[in-house]
């Protein structure tokens, strides 16, 4: 079993413990999306697949809480931060801007990438590379700026 499964699994147990349904509700619904994962795959989930997981969660309710906020129901996105301020305990601290432009920067350098031909192989490194410590749109925007 991963390390970011069994903690969440122990997170929910304290969280049953103290009552705290809030957070047993978002921990559970996390968990049932990985078990689904993992019977449909037929294999145990690493921490990054994990990983990957929680951060399509967390941008699930960042583009709900948009919908909710010009639909004017404030009382959901609250509850919709709420939820995102669970997962992100369960995240690795995010990259900044300047970080990932170093790291791509090295990627390029290893990977001997000279032009925008060279994205796929660019890209490919940058996310096994920084994973889920930064957006795609960030890692593709900046991966541009630095080819061309």
């Amino acid at each position: 079993m991963s390390a970011l499964k069994a903690r969440l699994q122990a997170d929910l147990k304290e969280a049953m413990k103290a009552k705290e349904t809030f957070k047993r509700d978002v921990i559970r619904f996390v968990m049932s999306a990985i078990k689904q994962i993992e019977v449909d795959e037929r294999k145990e989930l690493s921490d990054a697949d994990i990983e990957a997981i929680l951060t399509k969660q967390v941008k699930q309710r960042q583009d709900a809480i948009e919908q909710f906020k010009s639909g004017g129901r404030e009382d959901l996105v609250e509850q919709n931060e709420k939820e995102i301020a669970i997962l992100k305990n369960y995240l690795p601290e995010p990259m900044s801007e300047e970080e990932v432009r170093e790291t791509l920067k090295t990627i390029i350098a290893e990977t001997g990438a000279e032009g925008m031909k060279d994205m796929g192989k660019v890209m490919g490194a940058a996310k096994a590379k920084i994973g889920s410590r930064a957006e795609g749109r960030l890692i593709n925007q900046i991966a541009k700026e630095l080819l061309s």
